[in-house]
């Protein structure tokens, strides 16, 4: 007989299924498998997750087979978000869900568009890349006969909520989630695991690209560091090595830091459940003092040579334009929108349906669909 039950492992400040607060709407079903298990999967089939692999991470999808997507970023977030639950004997279901999910509400153009959609719906609500993974989630997702959305738990809502920093998001929304209580712990390491992830997969593809070189990266104290290590294990190493086992040796370093400092805050704090956690309502996972101001270097150091290259902003530059026109022309005739959001916008209003539309196209559909609209002879 299965054994269909969490692992009795798990730490007492941990979540468990057994103890969610459940489902938004009620279900009846045979299946076994435990609560966040079924999140997770939920979320890998879902239409929103498959999109992924055709957004930008920092690089167009079509600039190279190589490059990370939005798709293998959060599959990374993931590897490194279940590494850190292990070892902290926290829920990796729960962990995984939070991780897949994290993204599933962003644009195509990465960050760009992104800040394009969010300046076209001023005065309209905004728009925020985490908030619009709970919308995707809660209610544009369509896959069940009895309500919109995936109908996920209680703690995996939660999360997506409140990933990265706090956003002005709607009372009816945030009221239902303990606006004012810190997350889970499961929820509190995907931020790091988010970090961690694209800080060194932004290094290593900006390095395949030339966008970067070892030369620059001389002055960055984390990345000296390692590489110094990994040149003295092997001398004769070649630049190609290196920057692998570097990025490896990175993220393995830092996976420790954050899971030692995160174990020392919940013994100094006395966390032995989840109502310790609320009450304290301390942020208990983040770096140590020293990897903290080295991480701070690194990123300060992606953004001016990496994000700020002016290959980078000419794609910045065609995103922002392609974007602008599809949401102008769109919100100016909105019926060529598909049908299906015909019947959103009594509800969502004309902005927030054609903000829906571009948020859920990937980068080709998002060019396709500008040529259709604007290029006399491409076909419709």
């Amino acid at each position: 007989m299965f054994d269909y039950t969490e692992s009795p492992s798990l730490a007492g400040y941990a979540c468990t299924s057994a103890g969610s607060k459940g489902r938004k709407y009620m279900e009846q079903s045979g299946d076994l498998r435990p609560m966040f298990e079924r999140d997770r999967d939920r979320i890998i089939h879902c239409a929103a997750f498959r999109r992924l692999e055709y957004k930008t991470q920092v690089f167009l999808n079509h600039e190279g087979d190589y490059y990370r997507t939005r798709l293998t970023h959060s599959l990374e977030v993931a590897q490194i978000g279940r590494a850190i639950a292990r070892r902290l004997n926290l829920n990796v279901d729960l962990t995984e869900a939070l991780a897949l999910s994290h993204d599933l509400g962003h644009t195509p153009f990465g960050h760009t568009g992104e800040e394009v959609l969010n300046n076209l719906m001023q005065g309209y609500g905004g728009f925020e890349h985490n908030y619009q993974s709970f919308r995707v989630v809660d209610e544009l997702e369509e896959r069940y006969p009895e309500f919109d959305g995936l109908n996920l738990s209680w703690e995996v809502r939660e999360g997506i909520l409140k990933h990265s920093s706090p956003h002005d998001l709607p009372c009816r929304i945030m009221d239902e989630f303990l606006p004012d209580k810190v997350p889970s712990i499961e929820a509190q390491l995907i931020n790091y695991a988010d970090e961690i992830a694209y800080n060194n997969h932004d290094l290593d593809d900006g390095l395949k690209s030339g966008y970067l070189t070892l030369e620059q990266l001389k002055g960055v104290e984390l990345w000296e560091r390692m590489a110094n290590r990994i040149r003295e294990r092997y001398p004769v190493i070649d630049d190609k090595r290196l920057v692998s086992r570097t990025v490896s040796s990175l993220i393995g370093m830092q996976i420790t830091d954050i899971c030692e400092t995160t174990y020392t805050n919940i013994i100094n704090y006395n966390i032995k459940n989840l109502d310790d956690l609320r009450n304290i309502n301390r942020v208990l996972v983040h770096f140590s003092p020293q990897f903290e101001a080295e991480n701070q270097l690194l990123k300060k150091f992606l953004k001016e040579k990496l994000y700020r290259h002016h290959k980078v902003d000419k794609m910045r530059v065609k995103a922002e334009h392609i974007l602008s026109k599809l949401f102008e022309t769109y919100l100016k005739r909105p019926n060529l929108l598909p049908p299906k959001y015909h019947r959103k916008i009594e509800n969502n209003g004309t902005e927030r349906t054609v903000a829906d539309y571009l948020a859920g196209m990937t980068d080709r559909y998002a060019l396709d669909d500008y040529k259709t609209l604007f290029e006399t002879f491409e076909r419709v």
